[in-house]
């Protein structure tokens, strides 16, 4: 069976311990092909290249049409 801790460690113990498992920012890049920021090794979600090829087409937003009055 596993030891149990002898005494509970304070808040101040707990924080010095988490502060070092904190998340950092991830990874970013330039697309080639439109120049937005994207994730590295993905294909753009903007134009739809990767490594100077087009993979998928990318989907276009419909304009709304406005209701004749």
């Amino acid at each position: 069976m596993p030891q149990e801790p002898k005494k509970r460690h304070s808040r101040q113990r707990q924080g010095k311990r988490r502060k070092s498992i904190k998340l950092g920012l991830t990874n970013r890049a330039v697309c080639e092909n439109c120049h937005k920021i994207i994730k590295p090794h993905t294909v753009c979600k903007f134009c739809g290249y990767y490594n100077k090829k087009q993979i998928i087409i990318p989907k276009v937003k419909k304009e709304k049409k406005e209701k004749p009055e």
